[in-house]
């Protein structure tokens, strides 16, 4: 199949040209750095792509300029990662070579890193079309300098709180990253701020994925969590509190709805027609993570996209690392599940059942993570009293294991070291399966520590 890009979005004026002896030093620096950061045991995401930044500050630009189909930012609270994944695999079933940043360091520095790894010497990329996924607020700073073609937003949730303060400036970054989208912007039309941003579009096209009305109340919004009843988008704006539910004809029509799930199973429906298939992911969530890869996909490839090979590709993927990703030791599996804030925690703790698995939890709270870790009080766990908590870890070990008491959750032990708590929790049940919630930095630190005892994937 031959696929033909749409045209040629509007962008800011051309960056200068650099000579080709100066792009292959330039090159060459990049790539040398790199690969002695990757030696001395980092990923080398962040450095190298700093120090090209410096050097030449267009470097990112002229790169990502050479794609016939452009580029694509991906964005949102939760989520971000899971779906990147999807949709690069998706574009690559149909025959797209894509590059994306596989680290998921979404600041600047870290796509110009990623760039370094994939260039020849003389900058040139075989890529077609770049997905990336990118933090709100460093989104904002890309979008200023690379104009996306595409752009999907995910949800808006209170997390981060002391990093990007009231809600509502999480919405306002998301519009930036709308307003600088050169062709369509993809919007969870559940997402009350994230529906609103379709007001803030002039030429770009609005496409939406959505949910079946049955599934409304199994994926809340912010305003639910507080308290509200869930009110879905109607046109024009949101329902106001107190108003009658809108009615699925009320809601502008999606590109793709999650009808319905069953286990790992789910039903979607797009073109006027309904179609089922498994996944490998695992968790409520990433089902309707995969509604908007699918509505991304459907809406960079237009017409050309292939029905049977996109769900053909989306029943292949696996869970992105940390996302449900499953390891094992010593012949037991091992799950991560990151938690980041209350909605994610509280959907977690809904997909995967404690029956028959020792539990861990890990919480941190690095600059990464959030210093605030308040939201934990937002969280029910009451699912996991019966079997209760093996260990609880991390910088916050003992604000999360107070959490648990007040739910009456039994907890084995409190050890803050995260690699003293891992080898501890793997010996305490050395024939059962396992599974730790963790925070962004704890799951980071614990893969370096299960890498020495089983096979994780790399994730750079």
């Amino acid at each position: 199949m031959t696929l033909t890009p749409h045209e040629a979005p509007q962008s800011a004026p051309a960056p200068r040209r650099v000579s080709p002896v100066r792009t292959v030093l330039l090159t060459s620096l990049g790539k040398l750095v790199r690969g002695v950061a990757r030696m001395r045991g980092g990923s080398g995401s962040a450095l190298p792509g700093l120090l090209v930044e410096k050097i030449d500050p267009h470097f990112m630009r002229r790169t990502l300029d050479q794609l016939p189909f452009g580029v694509v930012v991906i964005s949102g609270t939760n989520g971000k990662t899971t779906t990147t994944k999807m949709v690069v695999e998706l574009l690559e079933g149909q025959g797209l070579t894509v590059f994306t940043n596989k680290t998921g360091s979404n600041f600047t520095r870290g796509v110009a890193s990623a760039l370094l790894g994939e260039v020849s010497l003389t900058g040139k990329t075989t890529a077609d079309i770049a997905i990336l996924e990118l933090d709100e607020a460093h989104a904002v700073h890309f979008v200023r300098a690379v104009a996306p073609k595409y752009s999907l937003l995910l949800n808006v949730m209170r997390d981060q709180l002391d990093r990007f303060g009231e809600i509502d400036t999480t919405a306002n970054l998301l519009r930036e990253i709308a307003i600088h989208t050169t062709d369509a912007v993809v919007l969870n039309r559940e997402d009350p701020r994230v529906f609103r941003l379709r007001d803030s579009l002039t030429s770009q096209r609005p496409v939406f994925f959505g949910l079946d009305e049955s599934l409304l109340s199994l994926f809340p919004n912010d305003d639910s969590l507080r308290g509200s009843a869930p009110q879905p988008p109607v046109e024009g704006g949101t329902a106001a509190a107190g108003d009658a539910p809108a009615t699925a004809l009320a809601r502008p029509e999606a590109d793709v709805t999650l009808l319905s799930i069953d286990g790992d199973s789910a039903v979607f429906e797009f073109d006027g027609k309904r179609v089922g298939t498994s996944l490998q992911l695992e968790g409520v969530y990433n089902i309707y993570n995969a509604a908007a890869a699918l509505a991304l996909t459907r809406t960079i490839l237009g017409d050309k996209a292939q029905r049977d090979q996109l769900i053909t590709s989306l029943a292949k993927v696996a869970p992105a690392f940390g996302r449900g990703e499953k390891l094992s030791v010593n012949g037991q599996p091992l799950e991560l599940v990151l938690v980041k804030n209350p909605s994610g925690f509280r959907l977690g703790l809904h997909s995967f059942s404690p029956e028959g698995y020792a539990t861990m939890i890990a919480i941190n709270d690095n600059y990464a993570d959030g210093r605030d870790m308040s939201w934990l009080w937002d969280v029910e766990f009451d699912s996991l009293r019966p079997a209760g908590v093996a260990t609880v870890t991390g910088i916050r070990a003992y604000d999360m294991a107070l959490r648990l008491q007040y739910d009456e959750v039994a907890v084995g032990s409190v050890v803050p070291d995260l690699s003293e708590a891992l080898a501890e929790f793997i010996a305490k049940a050395p024939n059962q399966p396992k599974r730790i919630f963790c925070t962004y930095t704890a799951m980071l630190a614990l893969r370096r520590e299960l890498g020495k005892i089983t096979t994780v994937e790399a994730i750079d």
